[in-house]
């Protein structure tokens, strides 16, 4: 067995490699990756994050020469998320949350947090302010999720469920705000700062509640058994809109089958808790609530309408209606699919970005376009080969500022002016002066079909060089609801995963990444399919199209493909080494997941839905699932594999790679690993993710990689 420890990874015959690559995978690896765009509610200021080889800061850049500024101090790679940026009303504060796992499945025990860099003294997730114009940040508290209320700046935030409050200057202590029973969640002021409406998670169901003084009580609205979520003030404070789902509970569902999940928007009365129904969704499973970014995506716009996001007809598309009820207008039609939507300042207007555009590899790219509340059609306002995200318009209405990436430049804000003309670039500096920008390559677009007949789509990464044939690899993505883009993703772990692909092309390898069943961006039946995940791996096919389809090809040696990925995609890795070791000679898998039966660990909520099954239909369900595990394939596994874990990942328990690992050693399969102590799912750590590309493109090397 071999070994490779921590990051301290010796590259064994890889120094020689090294050489005749044409840049590092520090280098690559050094992309600065832009967060968490805001504008202020008034004026032309903007703030994003910025993760700089592991250096997290916030920065701000005024109208109208937009020059960005570093305003945080944070100059080493420790592995400290910042998250939940927000500015005052006024525009001239900001708070932000420092540290936590925000992807996180589930907490640590004790509810500790992340500690990658292995530090002696114990991480806490706090509650920062700083002044938008610059100076030393003010801590506010241990907590997370702030909300800063209009005109008093008291900033509430969440702390072990409960809501706690300081002021944003920090003059006085943070203080518990009031008792509530269940898990208190999704903080919200009214416009003028006097009430605080939040979510009441009481397990089966949960309530929108509202605190206005400790001389009040809490008040609940329209009171059900039904899970309410989402809460959004009307512009004038009176009402209240949020999402209602049923309860937990009644009859058990069949495991083995899709359950549709209905939902409906309520409004209710913010001083009477009185509310009704103003839109329900349909019954099908296309209407279940959309498991996208930003879920619903509800929002209170002008005219007294609603606008949300529904998968109805087949795509995730944005819809409004009267807050008063009727009927809901489609305003985005077309076979794309909505993300990262905002409002405009006057509401009247939203921007989104889609995965639509005139050219054919758009469906595999973000453009940006914008669309008035009650009517359509859209407007794009962006087109071409890059990509663009996160669209916000500046609080005096004149800009709209966003993310924009490429093929081969990684992300980067920019700003447009509203009323059209070309876009402006923000901080092309930050990116490092020996960034590999011209040595990388450009992804074409593929689709391979699958034995069933669905057609998949990929990307394919090229080396430079000359004709013969050269080794390939199958990259793997996770979530699964996820697409891979024909450029630097707008998610952080698809930024590196990108990167580490266009670093294998760059040290010989022909890459494939591909967007299999379950992924989003290719409507309904493709992101909800039958007999998927651990009810048959249906998504499998699509992985295995892939592998044959580079079999086919005059420049793949056919004898060395291999397959990589993360999370999920270290399942799908897996289920590939043991089923088809004949089409992937090795693989390297990343937090998998390997054992899906009812034998792992549940929830109590899981367990008493399994004690609802019939013994036959339970038993169907085990089988299932135990064949659509990695670890039933073992007995015809025979290619070597790379496991690599963070042992304190709260996605994907670690054991899972233990478990794994102890039954190929058992079988005789050639295992190595990478554990890496502390680190999470995502990899916290610049230096962690170094080590893990590393360790890959070095194992890829080392089991056939190029002559």
């Amino acid at each position: 067995m071999r070994i490779l420890r921590g990051t301290a990874l010796a590259l064994a015959g890889g120094l020689a490699l090294s050489a005749q690559a044409p840049f590092s995978v520090e280098q690559i690896l050094s992309h600065p990756f832009p967060a968490d765009l805001v504008a202020a509610p008034t004026g032309s200021t903007l703030a994003w994050t910025l993760n700089e080889r592991g250096h997290r800061n916030v920065y701000v850049a005024e109208g109208p020469a937009f020059r960005p500024r570093k305003l945080t101090p944070y100059d080493s790679d420790e592995g400290q998320e910042l998250s939940y940026l927000a500015f005052s009303d006024d525009g001239q504060q900001l708070v932000y949350v420092r540290g936590g796992d925000h992807g996180a499945n589930w907490n640590a025990e004790g509810n500790l947090q992340p500690n990658p860099a292995s530090s002696p003294t114990q991480p806490r997730m706090q509650v920062w302010a700083i002044a938008a114009a610059g100076g030393q940040p003010v801590l506010l508290g241990e907590g997370d999720e702030p909300a800063i209320a209009p005109r008093t700046k008291q900033v509430a935030f969440l702390r072990d469920g409960r809501v706690w409050a300081a002021p944003i200057d920090g003059s006085t202590p943070a203080a518990q705000l009031f008792f509530a029973r269940g898990e208190s969640e999704s903080l919200t002021w009214s416009p003028d700062g006097s009430a605080l409406a939040f979510v009441s998670n009481r397990e089966t169901h949960s309530l929108i509640g509202i605190y206005t003084s400790q001389r009040d009580p809490i008040r609940y609205l329209a009171p059900s058994t039904s899970r309410d979520s989402s809460p959004r003030w009307s512009p004038d404070g009176s009402r209240i809109a949020f999402i209602r789902q049923p309860g937990r509970g009644g009859p058990v569902p069949n495991p083995l089958e899709q359950q549709p999940q209905p939902w409906s928007i309520w409004v209710a009365d913010a001083a009477t808790g009185l509310g009704r129904e103003v839109w329900k969704s349909g019954t099908a499973l296309a209407d279940s609530l959309p498991r996208t970014l930003g879920g619903s995506n509800l929002h209170w716009a002008a005219g007294d309408r609603l606008v949300f996001l529904s998968y109805a007809d087949g795509w995730p598309h944005l819809y409004s209606v009267p807050a008063a009820g009727g009927t809901a207008t489609l305003l985005t039609p077309g076979p794309f699919m909505v993300e990262y939507v905002s409002l405009s300042p006057d509401r009247r207007t939203l921007f989104y970005n889609a995965n639509a555009g005139p050219d054919p590899g758009d469906i595999d790219r973000r453009h940006l376009f914008s669309v008035a509340v009650d009517a359509a059609p859209p407007t794009q306002l962006t087109t071409g080969r890059e990509i663009e995200w996160n669209p916000v318009v500046t609080g005096d209405g004149r800009s709209l500022a966003y993310f924009s990436s490429g093929a081969r430049r990684p992300g980067l804000p920019a700003v447009m002016s509203v009323a059209g003309g070309p876009p402006r670039l923000l901080g092309q500096d930050r990116i490092p002066a020996d960034f590999p920008t011209e040595q990388l390559v450009v992804p074409d677009s593929v689709i391979v079909r699958a034995p069933d007949g669905v057609e998949v789509h990929c990307q394919l990464f090229k080396p430079r060089g000359g004709a013969g044939k050269y080794p390939a690899v199958v990259f793997v993505h996770g979530g699964p609801p996820r697409q891979m883009l024909l450029g630097w993703h707008y998610m952080f772990y698809y930024a590196n995963t990108y990167a580490l692909n266009q670093y294998l092309a760059s040290r010989g390898f022909i890459v494939l990444s591909v967007n299999y069943r379950l992924g989003i961006g290719y409507g309904h039946a493709f992101h909800y399919p039958d007999h998927a995940g651990v009810r048959g791996a249906s998504e499998y096919q699509d992985v295995l199209a892939a592998g044959k389809y580079l079999q086919t090809r005059p420049d793949v040696d056919a004898s060395r493909i291999g397959i990589w990925g993360g999370s999920y995609g270290g399942y799908l890795t897996a289920l590939a080494l043991g089923r088809h070791s004949d089409v992937f000679s090795r693989g390297v898998d990343i937090h998998g997941v390997h054992r899906r039966d009812p034998s792992i660990p549940l929830s109590e909520a899981s367990r008493a839905m399994l004690d609802g099954l019939s013994e036959q239909t339970l038993n169907r369900m085990i089988e299932t699932a135990w064949s659509s595990s990695p670890v039933s394939t073992v007995p015809t596994w025979k290619s070597p594999v790379l496991l690599i874990h963070g042992d304190d990942d709260r996605n994907v328990r670690f054991e899972q790679t233990v478990d794994l690992g102890r039954r190929l050693r058992a079988k005789g399969v050639e295992v190595e690993e990478l554990v890496i102590p502390d680190d999470i799912h995502d990899f916290l750590l610049y230096r962690n993710w170094v080590a893990v590309g590393r360790a890959t493109a070095d194992y890829f090397e080392r089991k056939g990689g190029s002559d």
